[in-house]
C-alpha cells in the first residue's frame, strides 16, 4: 500500500524521484525501490515524507485508494462522503466526521456560507471559543 501512496503523492506533488531522493538524502534508486514495492522505508524516512507531502503518517502507511477517488487528504483535511439532504432539510453527519469532532445528540451547528465557497457547518462550542479569543484580544488592545 506504502508504494502506491508514495509514487501517487510525488507525481501529485510534481517530483521527480531524483528531487525526493535529494530531500531526503537518498539516492534515486532507493526511491524507485520504495515506489515499486521492492524495499519500505524506515520509520525516520516515513516521517520525513509524511512532512514533506503534507499528510498524516497513518494516511502515508495505511491509504487504500480504493476508499476515497480524492488520493490521500492533506494532514488535517478531511472527506466524509456525501450526504443527502431530506426532505425536510435534514442530513445525516457521517459517524467519522461526528467522532473526529466529537458531535454528539443535541450538540449544535453554526451554518455559514460564502456565495463562492459555499456552507460549512462549525460547531457552536468552537464558535464559541473563537469569539471568546477575539474579545479577550480587543479588550487586551484597549488596555
Amino acid at each position: 500500500m506504502i508504494n502506491m501512496n508514495l509514487k501517487n503523492l510525488r507525481m501529485r506533488h510534481k517530483l521527480t524521484q531524483e528531487e525526493v531522493a535529494e530531500r531526503l538524502n537518498v539516492s534515486r534508486q532507493v526511491i524507485a525501490k520504495w515506489e515499486k514495492g521492492e524495499s519500505t522505508p524506515d520509520i525516520q524516512h516515513c516521517m520525513e515524507l509524511a512532512k514533506l507531502y503534507n499528510v498524516t503518517l497513518d494516511d502515508l502507511v495505511n491509504f487504500k485508494e480504493a476508499d476515497e477517488q480524492l488520493g490521500i487528504p492533506p494532514k488535517g483535511k478531511h472527506f466524509f462522503g456525501v450526504a443527502t439532504i431530506g426532505e425536510r432539510g435534514q442530513m445525516v453527519i457521517p459517524k467519522q466526521a461526528r467522532e473526529i469532532f466529537g458531535l454528539g445528540a443535541g450538540d449544535k451547528l453554526i451554518i455559514v456560507g460564502d456565495d463562492e465557497r459555499g456552507l460549512a457547518l462549525v460547531p457552536e462550542r468552537m464558535m464559541s471559543n473563537f469569539f471568546h479569543m477575539v474579545k479577550t484580544n480587543i479588550d487586551e488592545e484597549g488596555e
